[in-house]
């Protein structure tokens, strides 16, 4: 069962996507793909095994309806490592302000450290927020929060929240 908090997450980011979609632009069909590195803290709520974590993540420039699929890989300072893919939307807020909402099914690996964390399960569901300021050459600098789990395929389920602050280099010409 979902701790409260997590509830709580799960309802606001659905209710940011279906408002943003609903009075926000639609996504810019010129924009490029990107490839967006990040650097933020792992466990950040839990922090029982909190430590540093690095992101890579390759946004597609090509959408499907609405959807633009993401390939991407995370290490953390105590070895763990997560490659997902999976899919985004862009909403934009005037011309400046993107909320980027993704979810995406990938496979995590522990590590070997003692101080790695346990998500009970090699297969995790990475559900994110993204909030990014967009500039004159596309470029976006924006801050992410997102949470991982296993939607209780494992026996434990415990979760895990980072938070980043990201950087989308554009791809391609304008």
């Amino acid at each position: 069962m979902l701790r409260s908090g997590k509830a709580l997450t799960a309802a606001a980011a659905a209710l940011l996507t279906v408002l943003g979609v609903s009075v926000a632009r639609p996504a810019h069909a010129e924009d490029p793909a990107f490839l967006s590195l990040s650097a933020g803290y792992f466990d950040i709520i839990d922090g029982e095994h909190a430590g540093a974590s690095a992101w890579a993540e390759y946004r597609h420039d090509k959408r499907f309806w609405i959807f633009k699929p993401m390939v991407g890989a995370m290490v953390a300072s105590h070895g763990e490592m997560y490659g997902y893919a999976g899919v985004l939307v862009d909403i934009y807020f005037g011309r400046r302000w993107v909320l980027t909402p993704s979810f995406a099914p990938g496979l995590y690996w522990k590590g070997n450290s003692g101080d790695a964390k346990d998500l009970g399960n090699t297969i995790e569901f990475k559900s994110q927020l993204e909030l990014s300021y967009r500039f004159d050459d596309r470029s976006r600098l924006g801050i992410a929060f997102n949470h991982m789990s296993n939607a209780n395929l494992g026996e434990h389920n415990p979760g895990v929240e980072n938070l980043m602050l990201t950087y989308s280099l554009p791809l391609g010409g304008k």
